[in-house]
């Protein structure tokens, strides 16, 4: 009786033996090329989900992958333990944030241990802990005293519900990102990062992350949003003294601002109405425009609408007396919350104009020599052009009329060319108890000062009551009672906690030496490993987690803690697990637990199936049939392995040229075929799921081959002992447990994690004759058999004289042939 295949049996047996002889350990070796691989870490919600398994799936394939190739492979896992789940679950059921967290831990360890991940736990972290947390502290001090760390009044966004203020980016729609609650806008004084300083480095250095998708990098671009143009002063002839600034990238167009446009935020949009009989109109429409979604807002489809303040400014260029409005389309943290209004040649400024009846003024025609006329303008021609009506710069193009528009600027001390950035300074302040305290205190006498690093961590107070609003810090005596570090003299403690987001940005450094006690991580370790060679994580984090994480990592340069300018050289963002169209959620019903697919079918058929089912950078949509396919692939495999093994046993597995004999020459070219096509496929493209099939095309030739038979057949039985064996190790990096399982079986000591990756020989790759597929228009239509060594012109001729591809072409001459070399000929007509 052969042994039938069980999972559960397999997988806990070879857990073991890893755990046991350590096999996921590393350390710093400079003999070897290193390779840190790493998958953003999970905050700890309790159980994992599917798109966790698939994530955490393609990291260990590529791990497991580089160690065979040689490589001192780094793939570390931790925790991203702040948060406010942590606190509302506090809030709700009485656990503490500190349990709760701790539980998840464990629970969700045991499950990623449960999946086979090749991860190094010696090296764990867990940012809720003071031993991680401390060194942040001491990072906000250093910045604090370089000035990149600091306070002010700002208007922030606020969660009623989570009581807490929230980050521009973690603000999706309107609503709180993580609770869904409609955020309102708050004046609180605020602790800020300033990223700002390094907006233009940030940029700059996007063009060399070759190694990032162009998507996220895109993305990234976007939100920092640098504009070159103009800072222009508008002259307020009613007041004494003062002007409004805008800033523009369109100064060709000045001459045609016929009103101004001020944010209902921006400090001279009340000022102006305060007194006059428009006073309460205006301030009726700032607070109800203030209260909307700022995206909303600014939609190209958003009605604009806005309010005439009674005052009026002066067009510094055309002297022109312009009515001054708060528009609802105008936002405080762009520019200077102050447009120049140009409807000839802006198109919200155009349906604004037609709205109130304001002038509208073309100053720029279309270069086609087309005459635009400004009362039959249908729409505005946002386009450059040549300038009209511009006093000394008609008739020049709007390039060249910008830059002297500059010039002219400068002369006349009324402004001057400036670069603008959309990037705003990052609020960490939280009114949460659940997080990093920031380590900073408040004398009367000496004003905000810094804790003494020696003095640190600040820790979290344990006994706090959470059933009250607001921050519980704020509420405890004990907490908030501090001693000045500069008179001694008694001082009050910050009770903001910092952005989670703030953990997530250095935790990578933090790994290279997790339980190092002299500072954020030890030099010479992270100088070994850093940066990270593959980040896998969502598209979700493309601006939040790695933007912040890029800046962390210049700040960490400049204060001279590492060398290297960015954390991550190449980003691979993995798509979602959907079902039934939609991405897997509790409210939808259609969740697929992990921890039922392990019990039903094993952790190693619930990796292939991830893995198996779609690109990675792609969705997956989830199939039962799928994972029962996958279930079934490895069965045959394990199978097979019980037929053959008491003969192959008695052979060596077969390591010369290629055999000259059939079948055995065959099997042994479609083994090194398999071997280049699975390695290029991992190495070059991380196509995981056409790896994964080339395997199971290799196990259909095994099936079709006839038994092994060492006296009869002795060469083709060692071909055939090569054959699964390269399987094996093929698929171990996708299905580690079964093959070790089988290896060990074949008479092997060592498990597959230190076997080398096999190499293919190219004169096995060698053919007289190859076999194409042929399709018409993407679709198969038939299979040719053309020489090795054949033209692509002699392949197209043999394409195009084949009797069922005829038909389908129907007499209709090609388009265009597209030759993909060793695999297909698709004819376009």
């Amino acid at each position: 009786m052969h042994r039938k295949y069980n999972p559960q049996e397999v997988e806990e047996k070879w857990q073991a033996i890893w755990e046991q002889k350590n096999l996921f350990r590393v350390f710093e070796n400079p003999a070897m090329p290193k390779y840190y691989l790493l998958e953003m870490f999970p905050y700890p919600s309790g159980n994992l989900h599917m798109g966790h398994v698939r994530n955490y799936s393609i990291g260990d394939v590529l791990a497991r992958y580089r160690r065979m190739r040689g490589w001192n492979v780094l793939h570390p896992m931790g925790w991203d333990a702040f948060g406010m789940p942590a606190e509302n679950a506090a809030i709700s059921s009485g656990v503490h944030p500190a349990h709760y967290t701790e539980q998840n831990i464990q629970r969700m360890k045991r499950q990623l241990r449960r999946m086979g991940f090749s991860y190094d736990w010696a090296r764990e972290v867990n940012t809720s802990r003071p031993e991680y947390y401390r060194w942040e502290q001491a990072l906000f001090i250093q910045m604090f005293k370089k000035g990149l760390a600091y306070k002010k009044e700002s208007e922030v966004n606020w969660c009623p519900r989570c009581q807490t203020v929230l980050a521009n980016e973690q603000v999706e729609g309107g609503r709180c990102w993580r609770c869904e609650e409609e955020v309102e806008l708050r004046d609180l004084e605020q602790w800020f990062f300033r990223i700002t300083a390094y907006a233009e480095e940030l940029l700059e250095y996007c063009d060399r992350l070759s190694g990032w998708p162009e998507r996220v990098l895109t993305m990234q671009r976007n939100w920092i949003g640098k504009s070159a143009g103009a800072r222009i002063r508008f002259p307020l002839p009613d007041r004494e003294h003062g002007a409004i600034e805008v800033f523009t990238t369109r100064q060709d167009t000045v001459y045609g601002a016929t009103f101004m446009s001020l944010a209902p935020e921006h400090p001279l949009a009340m000022d102006l109405a305060r007194g006059t009989d428009r006073e309460q109109e205006v301030s009726a429409f700032i607070q109800r425009v203030r209260q909307q979604d700022k995206r909303k807002r600014i939609a190209a489809d958003d009605e604009k609408e806005g309010i005439f303040t009674g005052a009026h400014c002066l067009n510094p260029f055309s002297g022109r007396r312009i009515p001054i409005f708060v528009a609802n389309f105008v936002l405080m943290e762009y520019g200077t919350g102050a447009v120049m209004a140009v409807p000839a040649h802006d198109q919200r400024d155009f349906d604004f104009a037609k709205r109130y009846g304001l002038p509208i003024q073309v100053v720029v025609q279309p270069k086609s020599g087309e005459i635009l006329q400004s009362r039959s303008l249908h729409a505005a021609f946002a386009e450059d052009g040549v300038l009209v009506g511009s006093g000394p710069f008609d008739g020049l193009e709007s390039d060249v009329a910008r830059d002297r528009m500059n010039r002219f600027l400068e002369e006349k001390d009324m402004g001057k060319a400036a670069v603008q950035y959309r990037l705003r300074d990052w609020c960490i302040s939280r009114q949460r108890y659940w997080g990093a305290p920031i380590p900073i205190v408040y004398c009367d006498r000496c004003g905000i000062q810094p804790v003494d690093e020696g003095d640190l961590p600040v820790t979290l107070p344990f006994d706090v009551d959470f059933q009250m609003k607001g921050s519980p810090l704020a509420a405890h005596n004990e907490f908030v009672h501090a001693r000045c570090p500069n008179c001694r003299g008694t001082a009050r403690r910050e009770t903001d906690t910092m952005d989670t987001f703030v953990e997530s940005s250095w935790y990578f450094e933090r790994y290279a030496s997790a339980d190092y006690q002299q500072g954020l991580f030890d030099p010479e370790k992270v100088h070994y490993w850093m940066p990270v060679e593959q980040y896998i994580g969502g598209i979700e984090h493309a601006v939040l987690h790695l933007l912040y994480s890029r800046f962390f990592t210049k700040v960490l340069r400049d204060l001279g803690h590492v060398k290297f300018d960015e954390p991550f050289s190449n980003l691979l963002t993995q798509g979602m697990v959907i079902k039934d169209g939609a991405k897997m959620s509790k409210s939808k019903g259609n969740v697929v637990d992990p921890d039922d697919m392990v019990e039903r079918y094993g952790a190693d058929t619930t990796r292939l199936f991830t893995l198996f089912a779609a690109p990675p950078e792609r969705d997956l949509d989830w199939s039962d049939l799928g994972v029962e396919g996958s279930f079934r692939f490895l069965q045959r495999i394990w199978r097979l392995a019980e037929d053959w093994r008491e003969s192959l046993l008695q052979v060596e597995a077969y390591e010369g040229p290629p055999p000259a004999e059939e079948p055995a020459g065959s099997l042994y070219r479609k083994v090194h075929e398999t071997v280049r096509r699975v390695t290029r496929d991992i190495e070059e493209r991380q196509h995981l799921n056409t790896a994964v099939s080339s395997v199971m095309e290799l196990v259909n030739a095994l099936y079709l081959a006839q038994p092994p038979d060492p006296r009869q057949r002795p060469l083709e039985c060692a071909v055939l002992r090569k054959a699964l064996e390269t399987t094996l190790v093929l698929l171990s990096p996708f299905a580690p447990h079964l093959t070790d399982e089988i290896w060990e079986s074949m008479g092997h000591r060592i498990p597959l994690l230190q076997v080398p990756w096999p190499s293919y020989r190219e004169d096995a790759l060698q053919r007289e004759q190859i076999v194409l597929v042929v399709q018409v228009n993407g679709k198969v239509r038939g299979k040719i058999e053309v020489p090795a060594a054949a033209s692509e012109e002699e392949i197209q001729s043999v394409a195009l004289e084949d009797e069922k591809v005829k038909r389908f072409l129907a007499g209709k001459a090609p388009r265009r042939i597209v030759h993909v070399p060793q695999r297909l000929v698709n004819i376009v007509v």
